[in-house]
């Protein structure tokens, strides 16, 4: 068995993440991963678990908190506009 690294429970049915960069990660559950891998928006601070937006290398659960933050040109729908 393998033990989950967020909750360090020993479970038989563990999961391996491998990132871009090559690291793997171990979790038992995808609450577990979500908590260690799930970036978290720079203005309200909720861990980012949908598509979320990245600008200029900062990322943000949506238009509305890029916009909070004075970031400019993210849109949550087509046809808005910022």
């Amino acid at each position: 068995m393998t033990h989950c690294e967020v909750c360090g429970n020993d479970y038989e049915l563990a999961f391996t993440v491998e990132t871009r960069d090559g690291s793997r990660h171990v979790f038992d559950s995808f609450a577990c991963a979500i908590h260690r891998m799930a970036p978290i928006c720079e203005h309200c601070r909720v861990q980012i678990i949908g598509q979320g937006v990245e600008v200029e290398g900062h990322w943000y659960c949506g238009a509305h908190c890029s916009r909070a933050e004075g970031r400019v040109g993210i849109v949550d729908k087509i046809g808005s506009s910022v």
